[in-house]
C-alpha cells in the first residue's frame, strides 16, 4: 500500500502571505558581512583567504574537496578583517569570514559568462555558481543534477509551492524573474536531456500561476501544475507524489523515481550565472511577523547581519519574543539577530509575545490527530513512545527516518506534544545506535 493517501493529508495552516504584493527591495551594501563556510549540506568549506586580504565581489573565499559541498563566494569588495568561529542555528560550529566593505562592489576577474557546451561543462558551471537548494535544505545543486541514473530521469519538477505561512520570496521570483526561471529550466532540460518539466505552484498564487503559464507557452515539455493549498505541499516527497503519482521509498532520492526537484529561485539564479557569470551572492528574504515595523521582501547580500536587514525594514515595532530563520513550521529559532543571511535563508520572522508563547505539554490523549495529519502516514505518537524507551527497533519499525519533519503532528496536537522535535532527536539517536551496531558486528569478524 502507498505511504500516501489519494488526497494529501497535512494541515490547513493559515497562509499569512502579507508580503505577497510587496516588490523586492534591494538593500544597500552593509558596513560588514559575515560569510559562513557552512551554507550547504555536507562538510563546511575551507577558508581560502586570511585577515588583511583584499577581496572582490564573486571571488571564491571558501571551497572543499568533499563530494557534498559547494564553493562560497564573497558578496562584497573590501578587506578581510578576521576569521571567526560561530555557532550556527543548528548547533554546529563553523568558520566565518568577516569582510569590511569598501562600498565599491568591484567584481573579481573570475566573474564572467561561463562557456557551456555539454553536460560536463554545464555541471561545472552549476558548481562554480555556488548553487544550493534555496528552499531551505541547502543540498548542493550540482550533485542533485548529476545522479547515478541521470539517463533514466524523465521529469524536472520546479518547486514553486511555497507552502509555509508568511514566506513569499519564491512568489516574488515568479513575478519579478519569470524569464530567468524559464531560461534556467530550458538549460537544465537541454544539458541533462530531461524531456518533461512540471512547474508546481499552490493554487493560492493565481497571479504566479498565470505568469508562469504565459511564459511557458511554446516551450516543449514544460507545463504548470496548480496544487491544492495545503501544507506541506512543497515537501519534496509530497511534491513528487502530487505531480507524478510516484512514491520515493525510504532511504531513496527523487532520482530513484526518475525525478529531479529544484527550487524555483535556485533555477532563476542558475540563469543569472549562465548569462553573466554572477555566482550566488544575494538572497531575497521575506521579513515579516508581528514584531516587524514594515514587513517586506528584501534582497540582501549573503553575509549581511540579520539586524541590518530588520533595521532596513524599520526595525522592531514590538519587542521580539521569537526570531526565526525560515517559516513557522520548519524554520530554525535564532538566539539573537547577529546571525548573517545564508544562501538557503528564505525568510526572517520576528514574533511578539502574542504568537511566540509556547504552551506547556500535557499527556497524550490518544486522539490520533497526529496520525491523521501526517502526509507520509506515520504514527508520531508511537515513535515518541519508542524514543522515550530507547527502543531503536521500534523506531525502525515505525519508520522514523521517513519523517519529513514538516511539523504537522506538533501543529495539530491538542496536548502540545513536541512530536517533530522528538522525531528529529530520534533520527540522530537511531543513526548513532546503528553505527554502534555496525561497529560491533565488524569487530566480531
Amino acid at each position: 500500500m502507498s505511504i500516501f493517501d489519494k488526497r494529501l493529508k497535512g494541515v490547513r495552516a493559515p497562509h499569512c502571505k502579507n508580503t505577497m504584493d510587496c516588490a523586492t527591495q534591494k538593500m544597500p551594501v552593509p558596513d560588514k558581512v559575515f560569510i559562513c563556510m557552512s551554507q550547504h549540506m555536507g562538510p563546511p568549506c575551507d577558508v581560502l583567504v586570511k585577515p588583511g586580504d583584499e577581496v572582490k565581489v564573486g571571488q571564491v573565499i571558501g571551497d572543499s574537496a568533499a563530494f557534498l559541498s559547494a564553493p562560497v563566494h564573497s558578496s562584497v569588495s573590501g578587506k578581510v578583517t578576521g576569521i571567526e568561529e560561530i555557532i550556527m542555528p543548528n548547533g554546529t560550529r563553523t568558520k566565518t569570514v568577516v569582510i569590511e566593505t569598501d562600498k565599491q562592489q568591484t567584481y573579481h576577474e573570475s566573474v564572467k559568462k561561463p562557456q557551456v557546451t555539454d553536460r560536463a561543462s554545464f555541471l561545472a558551471a552549476v558548481r562554480n555558481a555556488g548553487l544550493v537548494g534555496l528552499g531551505g535544505a541547502g543540498f548542493p545543486t550540482h550533485i542533485k543534477f548529476n545522479p547515478r541514473n541521470l539517463n533514466e530521469v524523465d521529469t524536472l519538477i520546479i518547486n514553486g509551492a511555497e507552502c509555509e505561512p508568511y514566506i513569499t520570496s519564491d512568489y516574488r521570483t515568479m513575478m519579478e524573474r519569470g524569464e530567468d526561471v524559464m531560461m534556467g529550466i530550458q538549460a537544465v532540460m537541454k544539458y541533462l536531456d530531461i524531456p518533461n518539466c512540471i512547474i508546481a505552484i499552490e493554487e493560492n498564487k493565481p497571479k504566479g500561476i498565470a505568469r508562469m503559464q504565459e511564459l511557458a507557452k511554446g516551450l516543449p515539455g514544460v507545463k504548470v501544475q496548480p496544487l491544492p493549498s495545503r501544507y506541506p505541499q512543497g515537501a519534496e516527497k509530497v511534491l513528487i507524489y502530487e505531480t507524478t503519482g510516484r512514491v520515493v521509498p525510504e532511504g531513496k532520492l527523487p532520482a530513484d523515481v526518475n525525478c529531479i526537484v529544484s527550487n524555483i529561485t535556485t533555477i532563476a539564479h542558475l540563469a543569472l550565472y549562465l548569462k553573466e557569470g554572477i555566482p550566488l551572492i544575494t538572497k531575497c528574504v521575506t521579513v515579516d511577523g508581528g514584531a516587524i515595523a514594515k514587513p517586506q521582501n528584501v534582497e540582501a547580500l549573503i553575509g549581511t547581519p540579520i539586524k541590518d536587514v530588520i533595521d532596513f525594514c524599520g526595525g522592531y515595532a514590538k519587542e521580539p519574543r521569537k526570531l526565526l530563520m525560515g517559516g513557522p513550521m520548519m524554520g530554525t529559532a535564532l538566539y539573537d539577530d547577529t546571525y548573517p543571511i545564508l544562501k538557503n535563508n528564505n525568510a526572517i520572522l520576528a514574533f511578539d509575545e502574542s504568537l511566540a508563547e509556547t504552551q506547556p505539554e500535557t499527556p497524550c490523549i490518544r486522539c490520533g490527530r497526529c496520525v491523521r495529519s501526517c502526509p507520509v502516514k506515520l504514527m508520531p505518537l508511537r515513535m515518541e513512545e519508542a524514543f522515550l524507551k530507547d527502543d531503536y527497533q521500534g523506531l525502525q519499525e515505525y519508520k522514523v527516518n521517513l519523517c519529513i519533519e514538516c511539523g504537522c503532528c506538533s501543529y495539530v496536537c491538542p496536548a502540545k506534544r513536541q512530536l517533530v522535535q522528538t522525531n528529529r532527536l530520534a533520527k540522530a539517536r537511531l543513526r548513532k545506535w546503528m553505527q554502534e551496531q555496525n561497529a560491533k558486528e565488524g569487530g566480531k569478524k
